[in-house]
């Protein structure tokens, strides 16, 4: 089974590349993920976070199924925004408030290599963000002034893989 990647991490501030083609490895990949993401009690999760530059996620919205988003593509943001504290699987135990659009329209690929279409509000367009993010090589803490990232990083250790 794949890891988890912790910052700091190369893979972790690198574009993914697109996925050439969604089959049964796909499908294995997204579940092994969802698997990773539930067991560590996360949300959301990319594929550069399991060292996969792809762009592949999964996401579980609370009282929601887990869902699979390949090639996701953010086809609008509204000028609304919220506020809310961000964490992120691979930077244990470190928040910070980050604004973000309220409502944003997606495209993506399914596992079964269906596209479709949303409108997400709330926490899961937060999520969604958040894990797209990923895809582009930002962290949440990107979003942070640079003092604000540093105080932060200051008191976080690395874990230790294993």
């Amino acid at each position: 089974m794949r890891e988890l990647i912790y910052h700091p991490h190369e893979v972790l501030n690198t574009r993914a590349e697109p996925v050439a083609e969604i089959n049964g490895e796909t499908r294995e990949l997204a579940e092994e993920m969802i698997e990773i993401m539930i067991q560590s009690d996360g949300i959301g999760l990319a594929g550069p976070q399991v060292g996969l530059l792809k762009r592949l996620f999964v996401v579980k919205a609370p009282e929601d199924e887990p869902r699979v988003f390949i090639n996701p593509q953010i086809l609008s943001t509204s000028l609304e925004t919220s506020v809310y504290e961000e964490g992120c699987l691979s930077i244990p135990g470190v928040y910070a408030d980050l604004e973000r659009s309220s409502v944003i329209q997606v495209q993506a690929w399914n596992e079964r290599g269906r596209r479709f279409n949303i409108e997400a509000d709330k926490m899961l367009a937060r999520i969604i963000l958040h894990e797209n993010d990923h895809l582009n090589g930002v962290l949440f803490i990107d979003h942070l002034t640079q003092k604000k990232r540093e105080r932060l990083l200051k008191r976080y250790t690395t874990p230790v893989a294993g």
